[in-house]
C-alpha cells in the first residue's frame, strides 16, 4: 500500500482499528471485578473478548502490543493476590517469541502451476507503515488480471503503492507486460519490494530503486519486446511528483489496490491521477484500475465524490465476488476503471 507522507500508518491504525475491543479496558473496573471473581471464568472473558477476539485472530495487532496488554494483564492479576493462571505466562512467552520473528514466508499458487514467493511482516503495522503485508485488494485485482491478460500483455504497466509486490510478480508470471514498473514511496517497502522481486527471478534495473528525478530517466523505462518484462521499482511521491517526469514512464495501463482507506490521502492520489492524465506523448491517457476493499463506505464515497468533482469518470467492472486467494472471509472488494 502506498504512503504519501509519514504518520499514515498511526492514522490508518486508529481508523481501522479502533473498533476493537483491545484498544481500551478500563482498568479500574476491571481491577475490582478481578478481585471480586472467584475463579478464572472473568479473566477468561477478558482474553476472549480482547487478544482473542476473533478479529484481533484475524488482523493481530502487534507484538508489542500484545506483550505490553498481557503484561499489564498480570501485574493487575497479581495485584489482586488472586492464584496465578499457568495460561497467561505461557501466552505472554508466546508473544515474546513472536517479537523474534519480523518476517515470514508466503507462498502463493498460481493458475498456472506457478507461484508467488513473498517476505512479509508478521506484524500488520511495521516500521511505521502499513505496506509490509499483502492486502486483500492485491488478492483480487491480481485474480481479475490473471483472467484479463489481454489487457496487460506487451504493455507498460504502473503501479500505484506496489507494497510488497504480490499483484505485479503475478501480472508478471502470467500475463507478459513489456514493462512494469512498481512503485512506493516508503523506504522500507521499497527494499522489501527489491527483495521479493529479486525472490521470484526478477532483476530490477537499472538498480534496485529507480528514482523518479528527470525526464531522460524516464526514457529508458521504454524496453525491447522481450519473453520476461522489463522491472522496475520507483520511487514515487504522488505529491511532488511532476508531469514532466511521468511522462518518461509512458505507462499505458495503471493500477493500484488498496489505495482508498484513509480520507487524508484521496486528493493526493487524485492529483496524482491528473496528473497521469497528460502523462503520454502520443496524447492517449493510461487506463486506471483501482481495486478497494470497503472498509469504511463513507471514506470510499468520499473518493467517488472528490472524482466526481474534478471530472474523473469511473465505473464498476465485473469482478469475481470471491478470491481463489483466500480461503476465510472473504471481504468487501471492488475495482474502479477510472476514465482520465
Amino acid at each position: 500500500m502506498a504512503e504519501p507522507r509519514p504518520g499514515l500508518a498511526l492514522r490508518f491504525q486508529r481508523r481501522f482499528l479502533a473498533a476493537r475491543p483491545l484498544r481500551s479496558l478500563p482498568w479500574p473496573e476491571l481491577e475490582q471485578s478481578l478481585r471480586t471473581a472467584p475463579d478464572s471464568a472473568l479473566l477468561a472473558d477478558i482474553l476472549d473478548k480482547t487478544i482473542l477476539h476473533p478479529l484481533c485472530v484475524k488482523y493481530p495487532p502487534s507484538a508489542k502490543y500484545r506483550r505490553c496488554f498481557l503484561t499489564e494483564l498480570i501485574k493487575k492479576l497479581e495485584s489482586t493476590a488472586a492464584e496465578p493462571l499457568d495460561e497467561l505466562y505461557e501466552a505472554l512467552a508466546d508473544v515474546l517469541k513472536e517479537e523474534e520473528r519480523t518476517h515470514c514466508y508466503k507462498n502463493y499458487l498460481l493458475p498456472t502451476g506457478d507461484c508467488v514467493s513473498l517476505s512479509e511482516s508478521t506484524a500488520l503495522i511495521s516500521g511505521g507503515t502499513t505496506g509490509l503485508v499483502t492486502w486483500e485488494a492485491a488478492l483480487h485485482l491480481a485474480q481479475w488480471a490473471l483472467h484479463n491478460p489481454g489487457l496487460f500483455r506487451d504493455r507498460t504497466i504502473l503501479e500505484l503503492g506496489s507494497g510488497i509486490g504480490f499483484t505485479g510478480i503475478a501480472i508478471c508470471k502470467t500475463c507478459q507486460p513489456r514493462t512494469f514498473i512498481f512503485s512506493d514511496c516508503h523506504p522500507r517497502v521499497l527494499r522489501q519490494l527489491g527483495e521479493n522481486l529479486r525472490l521470484n527471478g526478477f532483476i530490477p534495473e537499472p538498480e534496485v530503486t529507480w528514482s523518479i528525478q528527470t525526464e531522460s530517466q524516464g526514457q529508458e523505462v521504454e524496453g525491447e519486446k522481450c519473453q520476461n518484462p522489463k522491472v522496475i521499482v520507483a520511487e514515487l511521491d504522488w505529491g511532488s511528483v511532476t508531469e514532466k517526469q511521468l511522462l518518461g514512464l509512458r505507462a499505458d495501463v495503471v493500477i493500484a489496490a488498496d489505495v482508498v482507506y484513509d480520507p487524508e490521502i484521496i486528493l493526493a492520489l487524485i492529483g496524482m491521477l491528473q496528473k497521469l492524465s497528460t502523462s503520454r506523448t502520443d496524447g492517449k491517457a493510461p487506463e486506471v484500475f483501482i481495486a478497494s476493499t470497503i472498509r469504511n463506505p463513507d471514506t470510499y464515497q468520499l473518493f467517488q465524490a472528490e472524482l466526481d468533482k474534478v471530472g474523473i469518470r469511473w465505473q464498476m467492472t465485473p469482478a469475481h465476488s470471491s478470491c481463489d486467494f483466500l480461503y476465510d472471509v472473504q471481504p468487501d472488494v471492488t475495482i474502479l476503471q477510472l476514465f482520465i
